[in-house]
């Protein structure tokens, strides 16, 4: 393997197909959804062209980020509060580190001490932070919550669902497609290129950008990012004459609708290969220095791909990049020191490679999670819980401020449900999305599709729901 290390989980991911080898029959037969494919809706393109280019990076910290331990307030009451709640999980005041905000009601607020590169872009102005953002079908209070007389997300507090509904921004469905994949739906029309999907995953197949007429183009980490079929690619003269065997196979027309349909995805997915991996091996290599570390890796990656974007001829992209590993029920103290490092130091990395190549202003990067975690302790850890803090960094955005109500961290205070520590979101996923949206370019009339509640918390034409992107 060398020093590509891939989880047991993306391994299996990119190996399901290991008959033919190949991401190419990755995307191919795991994004097949034949009858999606003959039945999905036609949607009316994007009215307007442009030839500005925006991306959008979606970075899922999978398994529940315990975000309130990566932001927190410093100034001394709201501070006592928070030690109080969290006890033996509190950081040291003296270790946090300091941000150059103060919100409306005097409060400061300070980042985990193994974050300084995301503190110093933060008061450099280049990030911004949502305060207590999470699922909601419509605005939520505790006392709803306790008497059940408002409709909550499906599945609270379990990972499967909250990670989906994160995705897809439809809480009171387990939905079968992903917001990403629906705005591909309305803005992919701006792309000149139409051979190979705006969406890009760094973690295979994705709810996030699965939509009705768009999917995911999955690609790894290393080398063009794409690999096609093995055998239509190589030198070796076994191989060659198999390759032989499979474009005859390829070639053929075929009366069973399913074996068409599945032959012009691998046909698809094959030029999609070329293409991309063409592109990528034309990239200058960045000064930029990359970490050996998967989010790190992850994100180069999207880095080369974003600096190919005029060869693909892309206006718009999406990409979706997962770090797992979370769930800190035990040990979230030290899980957390190790991890938010990564995620600080890769985001950094990110921002100077884009910074390199002129793209900082067109690229916007985001991070989600299932859920925050309990303010209270298990003993070592944290259990599972509802809203949480988020980060968002790029050109566009309206960086060196908090966004949104942080809310108040003592257990049994107006947004605390029990359960140890969980708060009701005060931000809901439709608002912070619907501000990203925006800024790529979906249309007012478009929203309803792309975000079937948001109605329920902003009024749609009026401005931004949050105000962190400067549109």
């Amino acid at each position: 393997m060398g020093k590509h290390k891939v989880s047991r989980r993306k391994f299996l991911g990119q190996a399901s197909c290991a008959a033919i080898g190949t991401t190419t029959a990755l995307n191919s037969m795991l994004n097949l959804d034949m009858m999606g494919a003959l039945t999905a809706p036609t949607l009316k393109p994007l009215r307007r062209r442009s030839e500005d280019y925006k991306a959008m990076v979606c970075i899922l910290l999978a398994g529940g980020n315990d975000s309130f331990n990566m932001v927190v307030p410093t100034s001394t009451e709201q501070y006592n509060t928070y030690q109080t709640s969290r006890s033996n999980l509190a950081l040291p005041s003296g270790d946090l580190l300091p941000l150059n905000y103060t919100d409306g009601n005097g409060v400061n607020y300070g980042l985990h001490p193994a974050m300084p590169e995301v503190q110093q872009m933060f008061n450099d102005g280049k990030i911004a932070m949502l305060a207590n953002v999470g699922t909601l079908v419509e605005p939520t209070t505790k006392a709803q919550v306790l008497s059940q007389s408002v409709p909550l997300p499906l599945g609270l507090l379990s990972h499967s669902d909250q990670a989906k509904h994160w995705q897809t921004s439809i809480p009171q469905s387990r939905n079968a497609n992903g917001w990403g994949g629906r705005i591909a739906d309305i803005v992919n029309s701006m792309n000149s290129n139409q051979n190979v999907s705006m969406n890009i995953s760094l973690a295979g197949t994705n709810v996030f950008q699965l939509g009705a007429n768009n999917t995911e183009y999955s690609v790894q980490n290393f080398g063009s990012g794409s690999v096609g079929i093995q055998v239509l690619d190589s030198e070796q003269l076994f191989e060659q004459v198999i390759g032989g065997g499979v474009e005859s196979l390829l070639n053929q027309q075929y009366q069973d609708i399913f074996k068409q349909t599945y032959r012009e995805k691998i046909l698809s997915s094959q030029g999609q290969h070329t293409e991309f991996s063409q592109a990528i091996d034309g990239v200058n290599p960045f000064a930029t220095m990359f970490s050996d570390n998967s989010l790190s890796q992850d994100l180069s990656m999207v880095a080369k791909t974003i600096a190919a974007h005029e060869t693909l001829d892309m206006q718009r992209q999406t990409f979706f990049v997962t770090l797992g590993g979370w769930d800190h029920h035990d040990d979230v103290l030290d899980n957390q020191m190790a991890m938010l490092s990564m995620v600080s130091q890769a985001m950094n990395e990110f921002n100077s490679a884009l910074e390199e190549i002129g793209m900082a202003d067109c690229v916007t990067t985001f991070t989600v999670s299932d859920f925050a975690r309990t303010l209270s302790s298990n003993g070592n850890g944290t259990d599972h819980a509802w809203g949480g803090n988020c980060l968002v960094m790029g050109g566009a955005v309206a960086g060196g401020s908090i966004y949104g109500q942080f809310p108040d961290l003592a257990i049994g205070s107006d947004v605390e449900v029990g359960g140890g520590g969980v708060i009701i979101p005060g931000l809901s996923t439709d608002e912070y999305f619907a501000e990203l949206a925006m800024w790529f370019g979906v249309q007012d009339s478009d929203m309803e599709y792309l975000l079937p509640n948001l109605e329920n918390f902003f009024n749609i034409g009026s401005g931004q729901p949050i105000g962190f992107m400067n549109l």
